[in-house]
C-alpha cells in the first residue's frame, strides 16, 4: 500500500482534512493506495504559499533553474523503478511500457532544462538614441492537473517546463494515480527549493477548486468536459487556460498499401495501453480495394494479445483503469451493434476480477456512429470501408476534435495532401507514433489549445513584455 501525502508550502503530510480516497488495482481490486483528500480552505492556503515563494524563484538565474531541473531529472531516475510499478498498480499499464512513460518523463525533463536557458527575447529596431526589447517573464503560479493514462510522461511535461520558466506550480495529480504523483513529486521536491512546488490530492472537487483559484495558468491535461469547465473557471478568474484534452483521431488506409503492414500499424494505435492514449487510433478508414485482407489482419493481431495483469512482463494488453470506464467503452461497441456494426472480435466482458476488455475489432461501421465520432479511449479498433483516398480524408476531417491523424499511403501526392488539409495539431504519414523530440504541436477545436510537450511549451508558461527605454529629457546617455 501507498500512504501518499500533501506537499504545501514546503511542508509535507500538511493538509488532507477533506477526506481520504482509496485506489484499487484494476487487475484484480485490491487496495493500492491511501490518499488525503484537501479542502477548499487547503487549496486557498497553498495558493497564497505559492504566491510566497514565486517572487524568489522568478529572479533566479535561468541557469540556475535548469540545473535544478537536471538535479530532478536525476532523482527521478533514480526513482523510476518504484515509479513504474506505482504506475503499473494503479491504472494497468503493462511495466514495460509504465518504464517507457517514465523515460520518456526524464527525457522531456532534461530537454527542458537544455532548451530554457537559451530562449530569451529579442531587440526591436527603434529610435537612435533608445533601447527597446521584448522580453519573457514567468507567469507566476501554475496549477497543473494531470491524467492517469501516462501520468510520468504527461506531468514531467508541464511541471518541467513551468518551473524552469520560473514558475511556482501546484500540482494535482489525477485521483486515479495520485501514489504516482507522489513519488513524482518527492523525486522532483528533492532538488528544488523549498515551496516551488506543491503537491494537492483529491478527486474533482480538487481540481475544480485550483481552476477556480487565483492563479495565472492552468493547465490541464484530461478529458473534453473537464477542460470546457476548466476554461469557463479560468474565464472568470482571468487565468490563461493550456488544454490537451479528448480526441477522436483517424488512421486512412489508402489503397496502395500492404494491407498486413497497415493492420499492424492499426493494431499499435488502437490496442497500445488498451487504447487508453490521448493519440491513439480511434476509427479507421480504409479503401475498399485492401478492406478485407486488412480487416482479416487486424483481427489475427487482435487476438495474438496476450491479456493479463500490467505486472506480468508477457502482458501486451492489460486492464481498463477502472470498471466506470470500462462500462463507457462497452457502451459504444453495444450502440454500434445495435446501429448495424459488427463486432469481429472481442466485444465482450470477460468473467472474474478486474477491469479487463478485449482487443476489439468493430466492421461495417458507418462515419456517422458514435463509437466513430466520438473518444472510446479503449482498446476498440472502429473500420469504415471508403471508395476513395478523398472520402477517407473528409470523413477524417469531420470531427469536432483536433489532435492528431494518421495516413498510410503510398503517394506523396496523397502525403501532401493530408498534412495541408487535416484540421488537427499533429499529421503522421506512414506511422502511428512517433516524430522528432519536441515536435508534438497544438491541439485545434474541442482537443484544447496551446498546448504541446515541444519547446514552444516554454513560451506558453512566459508572458512577454515590451520595454522602451530613453534617455531622460531627450538628451543622451
Amino acid at each position: 500500500m501507498y500512504n501518499v501525502a500533501q506537499l504545501i508550502g514546503g511542508v509535507w503530510g500538511a493538509g488532507g482534512q477533506g477526506g481520504e480516497l482509496v485506489v484499487h488495482d484494476p487487475a484484480d481490486g485490491s487496495p493500492v493506495s491511501t490518499v488525503p483528500v484537501a479542502t477548499a480552505d487547503e487549496v486557498g492556503k497553498a495558493v497564497e504559499a505559492a504566491r510566497g515563494a514565486a517572487t524568489e524563484w522568478a529572479a533566479t538565474d535561468a541557469a540556475e533553474r535548469a540545473a535544478a531541473l537536471r538535479r530532478a531529472a536525476d532523482a527521478v531516475e533514480a526513482a523510476a523503478e518504484e515509479l513504474a510499478e506505482a504506475v503499473t498498480a494503479e491504472m494497468g499499464k503493462p511495466v514495460a511500457d509504465a518504464r517507457g512513460g517514465v523515460e520518456a518523463g526524464i527525457a522531456t525533463l532534461r530537454q527542458y532544462a537544455e532548451l530554457a536557458p537559451v530562449r530569451g527575447g529579442r531587440t526591436l529596431l527603434g529610435g537612435g538614441d533608445a533601447i527597446d526589447f521584448m522580453t519573457p517573464q514567468p507567469r507566476g503560479v501554475v496549477a497543473a492537473i494531470t491524467p492517469w493514462n501516462d501520468p510520468v510522461a504527461v506531468s514531467c511535461g508541464l511541471l518541467g517546463a513551468a518551473l524552469v520558466t520560473g514558475n511556482v506550480v501546484l500540482y494535482k495529480p489525477s485521483e486515479r494515480t495520485p501514489a504516482t504523483g507522489w513519488l513524482l513529486a518527492r523525486a522532483l521536491d528533492s532538488a528544488l527549493p523549498a515551496g516551488v512546488l506543491s503537491l494537492l490530492t483529491g478527486g474533482g472537487e480538487v481540481g475544480a477548486a485550483l481552476a477556480g483559484s487565483e492563479v495565472d495558468v492552468v493547465a490541464h491535461v484530461g478529458s473534453t468536459a473537464t477542460g470546457r469547465t476548466i476554461a469557463a473557471a479560468t474565464a472568470r478568474t482571468g487565468a490563461k487556460a493550456l488544454l490537451e484534452n479528448g480526441g477522436s483521431d483517424p488512421l486512412v488506409v489508402d489503397a496502395d498499401v500492404d494491407p498486413v503492414w497497415a493492420a499492424e500499424q492499426a493494431a499499435l494505435g488502437a490496442f497500445a495501453n488498451a487504447g487508453q492514449i490521448c493519440v491513439a487510433v480511434e476509427r479507421i478508414y480504409v479503401h475498399r480495394d485492401v478492406a478485407e485482407d486488412f480487416v482479416a489482419a487486424l483481427v489475427g493481431r487482435a487476438e495474438a494479445l496476450r491479456t493479463g495483469p500490467g505486472r506480468d512482463p508477457e502482458t501486451q494488453l492489460g486492464p481498463l483503469v477502472d470498471r466506470h470506464h470500462r462500462d463507457h467503452v462497452h457502451g459504444q461497441v453495444t450502440a454500434a451493434v445495435a446501429e448495424g456494426a459488427r463486432v469481429r472480435t472481442g466485444g465482450t466482458i470477460p468473467d472474474g476480477p478486474g477491469t479487463f476488455y478485449p482487443a476489439t475489432v468493430v466492421t461495417d461501421c458507418r462515419h456517422e456512429m458514435t463509437l466513430a465520432r466520438e473518444e472510446t479511449f479503449g482498446p476498440v479498433a472502429p473500420v469504415v470501408v471508403v471508395d476513395s483516398f478523398s472520402e477517407a480524408l473528409k470523413c477524417a476531417a469531420d470531427s469536432p476534435y483536433g489532435l492528431a491523424a494518421t495516413v498510410l499511403t503510398g503517394s506523396m501526392s496523397h502525403a501532401q495532401r493530408a498534412w495541408r488539409e487535416l484540421p488537427v495539431g499533429t499529421v503522421k504519414i506512414n506511422a502511428v507514433f512517433g516524430g522528432a523530440p519536441g515536435g508534438a504541436a497544438h491541439p485545434r477545436r474541442a482537443s484544447g489549445q496551446g498546448h504541446g510537450y515541444g519547446p514552444e511549451l516554454l513560451d506558453e508558461f512566459t508572458a512577454t513584455k515590451a520595454v522602451h527605454i530613453e534617455a531622460p529629457g531627450g538628451g543622451h546617455w
